[in-house]
């Protein structure tokens, strides 16, 4: 009893006289060793992770959509429509015709402003010609033969007057030769000035007149060609119709609009920056663009605009944690040759931050200009 009793109480034995510590040990041994591993591990992938992001160049990603312009297309002059030659989803080039106007009544408003025009043009010419020869020799004629009816008028007066000195003649006869000499001095003289008029021609002032009389009949004429050439209506640039408000018939308007086009260029995609990061980004910038429709499909672009304001962040961009930071909006322009980017597509913009400043700026005009397509 004694030995089972001391063996029982034994340290280092079980009940049944073996040793426990011994088989604990190895398990602690293997427990840390495994900890151990993991940690190296960690450590490990820690450092690969720091490595790989120091050699990787910063890219800043932006999610937006797809934005263009849409122009509503009206007549200039109210007339009834009398030809619409396109329809919805037709694409249409620039200066392409779309539609016409009844132009019976501005056809007639340039034919008079044409012949107005040519009238008053002749009349300044005949100013600038002065009086015809024959007309000076009329008007020379007309004063030489007046001036010897003077000068009877003048004889026959002196005449009178020593008859009637003599008591010979009455002084009624005398007052009669005094009436015709006094009118043949007057019809005289206004056939000289006459004759003087016609040689000097039409006086500068009426020249004057006759020019702006003639400048207002040509602004007269180009309104009215203008009015008339409004009867046609033109695409301003390259787009798509996407809607055909008017038909044959229909009373037009300058505040009717007739179609609704959509302007294929420019494309951008319109993003919004966190303010922290506004000043990573500049115009110009290259930046790629991807959609969900075309995957694996890579846009070229480049930062065209960044709002000078600040905004709040939409409610349909980001998580309502989101909505109070302040964001500027910025376009992304696109090249489209293809048409592939569609009004309103979620894209994907992403922008590598150590590029180089100076790319390819936004061009109104033709964006896709100086960019790889």
């Amino acid at each position: 009893m004694a030995d089972s009793r001391v063996a029982k109480d034994e340290p280092g034995r079980d009940r049944g006289g073996e040793r426990s510590r011994p088989a604990a040990k190895p398990r602690k041994r293997k427990l840390a060793a495994a900890l151990l591993g993991v940690l190296v591990a960690a450590v490990a992938i820690a450092y690969v992770i720091a490595a790989r992001r120091q050699n990787a160049a910063p890219v800043l990603t932006l999610y937006g959509n797809v934005d263009i312009r849409e122009v509503q297309l009206a007549f200039n002059d109210s007339e009834r429509v009398v030809r619409m030659l396109v329809q919805e989803g037709d694409r249409v080039r620039r200066g392409q015709l779309l539609a016409e106007l009844e132009s019976v009544r501005y056809a007639a408003q340039v034919a008079q402003a044409q012949a107005n025009l040519k009238a008053h043009r002749r009349v300044l010419e005949r100013m600038l010609h002065g009086s015809r020869p024959e007309e000076i020799v009329q008007a020379r004629s007309n004063m030489e033969a007046l001036q010897g009816t003077l000068r009877d008028a003048e004889v026959t007066y002196r005449r009178d007057l020593e008859l009637r000195r003599e008591g010979v003649i009455s002084q009624q006869t005398l007052d009669d030769a005094e009436s015709r000499l006094k009118e043949a001095r007057g019809n005289h003289q206004a056939a000289r000035q006459a004759w003087i008029l016609a040689v000097k021609g039409p006086r500068i002032e009426d020249i004057r007149n006759a020019r702006a009389v003639l400048g207002a009949d040509q602004a007269a004429l180009k309104l009215a060609e203008r009015e008339l050439a409004d009867t046609q209506l033109y695409a301003p640039a390259d787009g798509v119709i996407e809607d055909r408000i008017l038909e044959p018939g229909d009373m037009a308007a300058a505040n009717v609009p007739v179609f609704t086009m959509a302007l294929t260029d420019p494309v951008w995609v319109r993003a919004y920056v966190p303010e922290p990061l506004l000043g990573k980004i500049n115009l110009g910038m290259h930046a790629a663009i991807a959609t969900d429709s075309f995957p694996g499909k890579l846009y070229q672009g480049w930062i065209g605009y960044i709002s000078p304001t600040a905004e709040f962040t939409p409610k349909n961009i980001e998580t309502p944690e989101l909505r109070t930071r302040l964001v500027y909006q910025v376009r992304v322009y696109a090249c489209n040759s293809k048409d592939e980017l569609r009004l309103g597509m979620p894209a994907t913009v992403t922008i590598d931050l150590l590029q180089k400043a100076g790319g390819p700026q936004a061009d109104s005009a033709n964006p896709c200009r100086g960019a790889t397509r």
